[in-house]
């Protein structure tokens, strides 16, 4: 394998969504694009409060789209639709793939597809998540998360989940370098206290778990209902067994991994 497989950069977009460059090949995970202020309607309306550091127009052309799930604009809104369209090919659930046709592939947990641009090969694994308190996935519908292994790396991206008893062996089957974890403890009026997200400190409980090197938390912001401020994410990670191990990225700016 090139090289330049072994280089990844990743930019924060917003939300859940970040653009990955690995070697030669280009990844964006859950394309919620819209501008700000939105509103989507539902049993229970999202709103946006805060647009995309990137417009659809400038993305660079998407070998391929990480999407958790397709049923939640904070994750696939119109404009991500749009997107996704144009990607060179999908993986999410099989649920998802089903409605949305195309160059969509549906992954059951621990299912696994390559994808290979140039000289980068990339396997993808879909790793079991849960949007919700258990007796909810009626509701909520089913979501995935990924791992993403290249040559000299492994990369983790949760999808909306909380934190539950089958993510312990995602750690037990891969040495995970990256985690990208969906945070914010999402809630809504209509649901009172139950979270539809993990919170900061389940967050870092889960990389724990997981033995990730770095976190880089997503979907804490730019939506009213991911309303946990972000210094609770620092405060969770201060402690010293993590130490060392956040790491924010800056909206709109290409970073190392």
């Amino acid at each position: 394998m090139s090289a330049r497989a072994e280089t990844v950069t990743a930019t924060y977009l917003g939300t859940a969504t970040v653009l990955l460059r690995v070697g030669d090949l280009t990844v964006l995970t859950d394309p919620a694009l819209d501008p700000a202020p939105a509103h989507h309607p539902g049993a229970r309306p999202l709103h946006r409060t805060v647009g995309p550091a990137l417009t659809a127009a400038e993305l660079p052309p998407v070998d391929l789209i990480l999407l958790s799930h397709d049923q939640h604009a904070d994750n696939l809104d119109p404009t991500g639709r749009e997107v996704l369209g144009r990607a060179g090919a999908v993986l999410t659930t099989p649920a998802a793939a089903e409605r949305l046709g195309g160059r969509a592939q549906g992954l059951a947990p621990w299912e696994s597809r390559t994808v290979t641009v140039g000289a980068t090969t990339l396997t993808v694994t879909a790793t079991p998540a849960r949007h919700g308190p258990e007796g909810t996935e009626h509701v909520t519908g089913p979501v995935t998360g990924f791992v993403v292994a290249y040559g000299g790396g492994t990369l983790y991206v949760s999808g909306d989940t909380v934190r539950h008893d089958a993510l312990t062996e995602i750690g037990a089957r891969f040495r995970i370098d990256t985690a990208f974890l969906h945070l914010g403890d999402a809630h809504f009026p209509s649901t009172g206290d139950r979270a539809f997200s993990m919170s900061a400190a389940e967050g870092a409980a889960l990389a724990r778990t997981l033995g990730a090197r770095t976190v880089i938390p997503l979907h804490f912001d730019s939506w009213d209902h991911l309303a946990e401020d972000p210094a609770r994410i620092t405060e969770a990670f201060a402690a010293p067994d993590l130490a060392g191990r956040l790491r924010w990225l800056r909206p709109g700016v290409p970073e190392t991994l």
